[in-house]
């Protein structure tokens, strides 16, 4: 008997798949888990293909699924385990480990690392804590908190397994999958320099591609991080607007994210930081704000289109709005969401004018200046041999005329449909604004 388990935070894509291998496997198990499965376990089994729903953490209840399969056991000791019993459905409450520190070491000889690589190097994650104790909105981590409290492992059971993932393997990139990496100083210290000497010897890239909360990061802490292998932070800022921030449940963290921005320079690190657009309530000219705020400082930017994540406090706004698409395969930010105080087609030009941003930020750090406005000349096509210098002259007729345009790949141009009302304020508000680059040259 085999068992099949997805985990996902939007389910549409993990039941179709469902109904595949069952559809080939019909004496298969299928056990879904994740937020979505955890919000919505009703929901989940109603596809006739999905067989469990483990709520809430799985390591422990998936074990104990398999050996009471194995021994014809009750299944409704099993913690946080949801299904189909009797026409009807049994569901219990989630399930959160207390103790993750007893959990053993993934199994990662068991993953062909060749499948995941950057820079043509295998990569890896590793979680070093879960939860999270601030409250968001629009974070379904945050919901969840009340039940799994941020929890973090010890020290030594995290270099334990860095040390496993990469005895064997030409490890070159590491990504921190946690929700706050940060927040516990004296924990950071420690984990953090032991791991500036367990890859003294060896090339390795560190990332938290998360985020970093800023108000946590100081001189110290970015120091080692540059010294344990970091070369680019990841921060979390939401948004400059203090209305959006109090709709967001978050503080200003403007005047920390301006510090860590200086560290981040003088320690020679890269930054991207993150904003998000089209909340609910969130207008599109507080997110061109956004943008031109981040455009003065060395910094990529990162614009995240807003999605509903079951279970967040933001969803269940949402849904008393009527706001909500009509799939949950549309509630995620690639389906542009939400068509409310921000439109799709603002979405869509607010996520546009950030290239757009980042590539003038590009040029300011290899040319030094940003090329001079030009006139389109209604060509129909244009040489396609250097993909930089075609940049640039796109870039050139978009900021005469605030048209946003591309070339196919035979060279052809066309026009991006776009807000023409952002582009013209984008363009008229960057010439008066100094634009900085990334790079910490």
């Amino acid at each position: 008997m085999g068992i099949s388990s997805l985990f996902t935070a939007y389910c549409d894509e993990a039941l179709k798949t469902a109904q595949i291998i069952k559809k080939f496997y019909p004496q298969c198990k299928i056990v879904l888990g994740g937020h979505h499965p955890t919000v919505f376990p009703e929901k989940v089994l109603a596809c006739s293909a999905v067989d469990f729903v483990l709520r809430g953490e799985g390591e422990t209840s998936m074990a104990k699924l398999c050996q009471a399969l194995k021994n014809g056991s009750d299944l409704e000791q099993i913690p946080g385990i949801a299904f189909k019993k009797n026409n009807a459905m049994f569901i219990s409450d989630p399930s959160w480990i207390t103790d993750f520190n007893s959990l053993p070491i993934p199994a990662t000889d068991l993953v062909n690392h060749d499948f995941y690589q950057r820079k043509n190097r295998r990569s890896t994650i590793i979680v070093s804590s879960r939860g999270c104790p601030m409250q968001c909105s629009y974070c379904s981590v945050s919901a969840a908190s009340s039940y799994a409290p941020f929890r973090q492992r010890f020290v030594e059971n995290v270099i334990l397994e860095l040390e496993y993932q990469t005895k064997d393997h030409d490890i070159g990139f590491i990504d921190f999958e946690d929700e706050n990496l940060c927040l516990n100083k004296q924990w950071f210290l420690l984990l953090f320099s032991k791991i500036k000497c367990l890859f003294a010897d060896r090339d390795v890239e560190l990332r938290a591609m998360n985020g970093l909360y800023p108000p946590a990061l100081d001189e110290e802490i970015v120091s080692l991080m540059k010294d344990s292998g970091f070369k680019t932070l990841n921060l979390s800022l939401g948004s400059t607007s203090k209305d959006q921030l109090k709709k967001f449940k978050r503080r200003d963290v403007r005047a920390s994210f301006e510090k860590a921005l200086l560290l981040t320079k003088k320690n020679d690190l890269e930054c991207v930081s993150y904003i998000i657009a089209a909340a609910p309530g969130q207008t599109a000219q507080n997110s061109l704000e956004d943008l031109l705020y981040l455009a003065q400082k060395r910094t990529l930017a990162g614009l995240s289109i807003f999605y509903p994540a079951p279970g967040s406090l933001d969803y269940q706004l949402c849904k008393d709005k009527k706001i909500l698409p009509e799939s949950f395969s549309l509630m995620r930010s690639t389906a542009l969401p939400l068509n409310e105080k921000t439109t799709r087609i603002q979405s869509i030009t607010l996520l546009r004018l950030s290239r757009i941003l980042n590539f003038m930020k590009h040029l300011i750090d290899t040319d030094g200046f940003i090329p001079e406005p030009e006139l389109f000349s209604h060509q129909e096509t244009t040489p396609f041999a250097n993909r930089e210098n075609l940049s640039k002259t796109l870039l050139q007729w978009f900021l005469y005329d605030g048209k946003i345009r591309g070339a196919q790949a035979g060279g052809k141009i066309y026009t991006h449909i776009a807000d023409s009302v952002l582009t013209q304020q984008f363009v008229e508000r960057i010439k008066t604004i100094p634009i900085a680059g990334v790079s910490s040259l």
